[in-house]
Formats: structure tokens, sequence, C-alpha cells
């Protein structure tokens, strides 16, 4: 089984248990911010559950319905998780408003705490799990769901403080209040997820850092082309796609820019795997003597023995 798989099941598994575990207090204790977090955890196991399908469709091959690969499944889970977790905002809102218009007593506070602590622990490991993998992997589904869950960590301990600021004071009205404060972290949280996805979704360039590094990937053949434009990079789930022109002197042959543009692949999917390099070659439109040059030296060394051409300012000094 897929890494990613098998790290969205640990994230099913240990939902599914915190989700039961908090609805069955919620109803025995009678509040509703346990019972907003009980909500809360059903639409992270929701959430998981979808995670897990997506990346399992994510690492399918390319197809003839889908040449591209499968990566944007990722994207659009990553989509529909914000939407449930906006559903349960609004959920949450809906009865904290109400209670605390009608304000009914709170019962059982030591097994809320207890419960509450328990699903802060939990959920502190297993989104670490998911974030570090996501990180690893490039995944948007798991970070999503990673960032699911380090939400229920801070609101879990939200309520867990709630719930030992009602047992000083005896006030029941901080309950609703609770509901409310966990309903808009709740909120932040989706607009963050919602906002990066459709980075994706509408192929937003890679991160400047990214794509500095394929700069510098480039650069370390600069004495091997004239010059490169055109770069466009985006991503496709957990996959990149990065695509560019490199002009060549024109006396290079077909063999020699093959060579070369596989020596660039190479190089840049070793920094970020998974990642779609194409590169189209076009010859220099000057027909200077040091191209000529360049190639006379290329056909006497083979590609892994080449001596190194002109460097590329000084192509461009003899052009002008």
């Amino acid at each position: 089984m897929d890494r990613k798989v098998r790290v969205a099941l640990l994230s099913v598994g240990s939902n599914t248990i915190l989700t039961a575990g908090k609805l069955a207090t919620g109803l025995a204790m009678n509040s509703v911010s346990v019972l907003s977090e009980a909500f809360h955890s059903g639409t992270d196991l929701l959430a998981a559950l979808i995670a897990f399908v997506s990346l399992r469709q994510a690492a399918k091959p390319a197809d003839d319905r889908h040449q591209f690969g499968h990566g944007k499944f990722e994207n659009i889970a990553s989509i529909i998780e914000a939407f449930l977790i906006v559903l349960a905002a609004g959920y949450i809102l809906f009865h904290a408003v109400g209670k605390l218009t009608h304000p009914s007593p709170v019962e059982a506070l030591d097994i809320g705490a207890v419960v509450m602590g328990i699903s802060a622990i939990v959920n502190a490991g297993v989104s670490h799990i998911l974030l570090n993998t996501a990180k690893e992997t490039g995944s948007p589904a798991l970070a999503a769901d990673g960032w699911h869950l380090r939400t229920d960590v801070y609101t879990s301990l939200g309520v867990f403080a709630g719930i030992g600021a009602m047992q000083i004071t005896h006030l029941t009205i901080i309950d609703p209040i609770a509901g409310i404060a966990v309903a808009l972290l709740i909120l932040k949280a989706a607009y963050e997820l919602i906002r990066d996805s459709l980075y994706s979704i509408l192929d937003v360039s890679l991160p400047e850092e990214e794509e500095e590094a394929i700069r510098a990937v480039l650069e370390k053949f600069k004495n091997d082309y004239v010059e490169y434009h055109a770069l466009r990079t985006r991503r496709a789930g957990a996959e990149r796609h990065v695509d560019l022109h490199l002009v060549l002197p024109s006396e290079t042959t077909v063999a020699m820019g093959d060579v070369l543009v596989r020596r660039i692949q190479e190089e840049i999917e070793a920094r970020f795997p998974r990642t779609s390099v194409i590169i189209y070659t076009e010859p220099c439109s000057v027909n200077c003597e040091i191209c000529k040059m360049y190639c006379k030296l290329t056909l006497v060394n083979p590609p892994e023995k080449q001596i190194s051409p002109p460097r590329r300012q000084e192509r461009h000094e003899s052009r002008k």
C-alpha cells in the first residue's frame, strides 16, 4: 500500500474512535461545546475518508482519459474537505447562539475534561504524522487532513479550558462562548485550505523558492546552451509540472541536444521527485563562430567527456 494511503487510513481510524467518544460524552453532559467537537470530529472523519479515496485515485498512473496523471484528485479532495469544515462551523454557531439565548445546565464536567484532553493528545500525534508526510510527499490532500486535525487540537484545548472555567465559576454561559470560539477557529482553517487548494486548481506557479532551485539546476548547465526562456511551472496534487524553451548553438545535432535535455531533466527530477519536465529545444538564430567552435569541440568529445564551451555571456557578446 502507498505510504500516503497508509497514513490516510491511520487518520480514518483515529477519527472514528474520537467522534464516537465525543458524541457519547456530549450527549451525557448536555454540552454544546463538546457536541460541537463531536460534529467537528465527524467532519474530520468524512474528510479523512475523502482524502483516503483521493490518494488512491491520485496514485494511479496516467491513462487515456487522464494523460497528465490523476494528481488533481488531491486538490479537489482538499477543497471538499474545506467546505465540510465550513458546514461544521455553521452547525456549531447555530447551536451555540441558541444556547446563549436559552441556557441549560452542563453535567459531568470531569468526564468531558478527560475526553477533550485525550482528543487533543491523539490528534496532536496523528496530525504531526500527516503534516510531516504531506511535506515530504507534497500531498495537498494529506495537508488538508493534517490541518483538520491540528485545528481539532486547538479547539479541543479550547473546550478543555472552557470546562475548567465552568468548574471554577459555575457559569454555564462559558459553554456556548467556547463553542463560538471553536467555530471561528474552524472558519479560519477552512479559508486557508480553500485558498491553497484553489491555487493548484488554477495552475498558479510553484513557490518562488522551488522555481529558484530549478533555475539553479539550469545554471549548472549554462555553458552547454545559449539561453533559456518561457519557464513555466505548476502543481497538480503532489505532482509538479515544469516546461521551458532551451536555445542551443546553431550547429548542435539532435543527438547532442537530446543528451543535454536528459541531463537537465534528471537533475530537476532528482531535486523534486514526481516532477514532469518538458524542454523544447530551438537553434540559436545567429550563426556565430563561437557556436560553430562549440559544436566542433562537442563532436570531437562525446557528451560524457565534453569540453565546456565559452561561457554564455561571451557568446552573447559575440552575437552583438
